[in-house]
């Protein structure tokens, strides 16, 4: 279910951000009560019940048709709805069906999408009769939410989950198929990349920001194992982005992320590391996702000790939270070190899908707690009484304590080093996730 997208439309000021914001947990739509503010796609991962799911933020609808910016707005919300799974259609409970309203719910109609009628607003118990009127929408029941307040939200939470497609199933590495995603900002060098490691011109290589707008699909044989490499389109910073077309293969690029397994991040030697390397780094994080730093256009920098030191530093503190991606510095113009990243994208992958035994991980646990014990809270100590690993992509472990309150983030870090130093994980997020168990339960 990681890679459904639920798009939030709705007519200007009804209160989409804020509805994105709670969904995702997040404040990165901007909330204003001017109509209009949100003019492009935001997106960010909705996760519930440990499931996840993209949820997509569009700009106020409107039919004008002699405003160019209206028109856009409405093209770019016209690809958040082909693109989606559920299409949450957010009302104003508070001022009642409106005619656009009418004119949205048509639209919704003829794109045969699950569609949830959220009536926004619906503060108090007191005023829930007020969404009847709604019914008059012809889309299914409202739901009543407040997203400023979060009353109802769990309701609608389930109810997308009700909805949403069943995930496939992933291909192990078994079955030899070795995921890799190929991200990064515009005219980075993914495309060049792919046709170095390809030897041939599978896609179109321009010096042009954004030629790439799909993600694609190559898949080939290397050394005895089976890759499957997406290029996705570059990703730029919002702001920079003029094109619907653009917004849509922003979509299309965190998708291929959740397809993925691995996601190669590529940095440009020549400009640095920007805010946005440090979003896709963040996204990948949060996917869950093997991840791997590679440094492209090394030719064009002088080769001296100093460069390299200097850029693992900049890396080390850009992406310190992502401490655990190796780095490689490459060409793919010239094709040096390309060769390493087949290594590593097979070496990522099957960390990824490491799975620890319980009397080995809890051996671990017992000489790490012997080694530096935790420390008190409020005068009472963290007691761990076992661990297991729950899941893999990514490896996931679970820790039964006396009380989750009393792990320090310090002491979380020192266990996941632990793990790491005594069971690799190079290139992957860990999960450690922490329950409350009586002591007299054990």
């Amino acid at each position: 279910m990681g890679g459904s997208i639920v798009a939030i439309v709705g007519r200007p000021n009804v209160g989409k951000s804020t509805l994105f914001n709670r969904l995702t947990a997040a404040r990165t739509a901007i909330e204003e009560k001017v109509p209009g503010v949100t003019r492009d796609r935001l997106y960010g991962i909705a996760e519930w019940r440990e499931e996840s799911f993209i949820v997509v933020d569009t700009g106020g609808l409107s039919f004008e048709r002699d405003d160019p910016l209206l028109r856009q707005v409405r093209r770019q919300a016209e690809l958040a709805i082909e693109e989606a799974a559920v299409i949450l259609f957010l009302l104003d409970g508070r001022e009642g069906p409106a005619p656009l309203d009418q004119e949205i719910a048509a639209l919704l109609r003829r794109s045969g999408k699950p569609v949830i009628p959220v009536v926004n607003k619906i503060d108090h118990p007191g005023v829930v009769d007020e969404i009847t009127a709604f019914y008059s929408l012809g889309i299914g029941e409202p739901l009543p939410v407040s997203a400023a307040h979060g009353r109802g939200t769990g309701d609608l939470l389930d109810r997308i989950c009700e909805l949403l497609p069943e995930e496939q199933a992933e291909a192990g590495p078994g079955e030899e198929t070795i995921r890799v995603a190929l991200v990064g900002r515009p005219n980075v060098g993914k495309s060049q990349l792919l046709n170095t490691i390809l030897g041939r011109e599978r896609v179109i290589v321009s010096p042009m920001p954004g030629t790439t707008r799909d993600a694609v699909d190559t898949t080939f044989n290397y050394a005895g194992s089976t890759y499957l490499l997406i290029d996705t389109a570059g990703i730029r910073r919002k702001s920079k982005v003029k094109e619907a077309v653009e917004y849509y293969s922003v979509l299309r690029s965190l998708k291929a992320v959740e397809r993925a397994d691995v996601a190669l991040l590529l940095l440009d030697a020549q400009d640095g590391i920007t805010e946005q390397d440090q979003k896709l780094a963040g996204y990948i994080d949060k996917a869950g996702r093997g991840l791997i730093i590679g440094v492209n256009k090394w030719d064009l920098v002088e080769e001296r000790k100093e460069a390299r030191r200097e850029w693992l530093a900049n890396i080390d503190r850009a992406f310190a939270f992502a401490s655990y991606a190796p780095v490689v510095f490459i060409s793919a113009l010239t094709g040096s070190r390309v060769e390493q990243l087949f290594s590593l994208f097979a070496r990522v992958q099957q960390e990824l899908y490491r799975r620890i035994s319980t009397p080995l991980l809890n051996e671990l646990v017992a000489d790490a707690l012997a080694v530096n014990p935790p420390p008190t809270y409020k005068g009472k100590r963290l007691k761990i009484y076992y661990a297991a690993q729950v899941s893999v992509r990514p490896p996931t472990f679970l820790f039964f304590v006396n009380n989750p309150r009393f792990i320090h983030f310090s002491y979380r870090r020192y266990l996941e080093n632990r793990l790491r130093e005594a069971f690799d994980f190079n290139g992957v997020p860990l999960r450690l996730n922490f329950k409350p168990r009586r002591e007299k339960e054990e």
